[in-house]
C-alpha cells in the first residue's frame, strides 16, 4: 500500500546559448521516471555512459528513500505488525438492540457490567479501542476495535458483554485493517485517564 513516488531527475548541462538544442531520454522504472539529456554537438556525449549508469540505478536510490529510518523491528514483531506497520482486526459496530427494558435500575445495572466488560477485555489484550457515538438516526451506539482478525473469536469476545446478552445492544462485526500500534492504545490510556466513568 505504498504511495507511488514520482522521481524526476534530470541532467542538462552547457546550456550557454538559448539557440542550443538538447537531446532528451526518458525512462519509466515502476513509479519512477528518470529523464536525463545532453546538448548536440557537445562533450557531454561522452559521458552518455555514465549517465545510463545513474539511470539505471537511480530507482534504487527511491526505494531507499521510502524505508523508515526510525524502524523498531523488535517492536514490529511485537505487534504482530506486516512491512507496512499494519494488521488485521475486527471493527465492531454496537447499534441499538431489540429488547425495551424501560426499568432504569436494570438498565444501569446492565450498563455497568458493560463497562466493566470493556476494561476485562481491553486488560487482556482482546480489545484495543472503544467508544460511543453522540445519537444518530442509524441507531449506532458505539464501537469495538478487537485484537483478532477471527470473527467467530470476535463474535465469543462480544456475547460476554451484559448489554449484547440482554439484547440491549447488537453488533456487527468486520475485518478491519489498521495501524498495528493501536494496541498501543489501552496502556498509554491508563496513563492519560484521572476519573472512570
Amino acid at each position: 500500500m505504498q504511495e507511488p513516488g514520482y522521481c524526476l531527475v534530470a541532467f542538462f548541462a552547457g546550456l550557454v546559448r538559448l539557440d542550443l538544442q538538447i537531446i532528451g531520454l526518458g525512462f519509466f522504472c515502476g513509479h519512477s521516471v528518470i529523464i536525463f539529456g545532453y546538448p548536440k554537438k557537445s562533450k557531454m556525449k561522452k559521458l552518455f555512459p555514465s549517465l545510463f549508469f545513474l539511470l539505471l540505478f537511480s530507482p534504487f536510490s527511491v526505494k531507499a528513500q521510502n524505508q523508515n529510518q526510525q524502524y523498531d523491528s523488535t517492536l514490529s514483531k511485537k505487534l504482530n505488525a506486516d512491512p507496512y506497520g499494519m494488521k488485521q482486526y475486527v471493527l465492531v459496530l454496537l447499534k441499538t438492540g431489540e429488547a425495551k427494558i424501560t426499568d432504569k435500575g436494570k438498565r444501569d445495572s446492565i450498563f455497568n457490567g458493560h463497562m466493566h466488560n470493556i476494561g476485562r477485555l481491553a486488560s487482556e489484550g482482546k480489545l484495543v479501542l472503544a467508544g460511543p457515538f453522540d445519537k444518530n438516526d442509524k441507531k449506532y451506539e458505539g464501537i469495538f476495535v478487537l485484537n483478532t482478525d477471527d470473527l467467530n473469536l470476535a463474535n465469543a469476545w462480544i456475547q460476554t458483554d451484559p448489554a449484547v446478552q440482554a439484547k440491549l445492544l447488537d453488533a456487527d462485526l468486520y475485518n478491519w485493517y489498521s495501524s498495528a500500534a493501536l494496541q498501543q492504545v489501552p496502556s498509554i490510556h491508563e496513563k492519560i485517564w484521572k476519573s472512570r466513568f
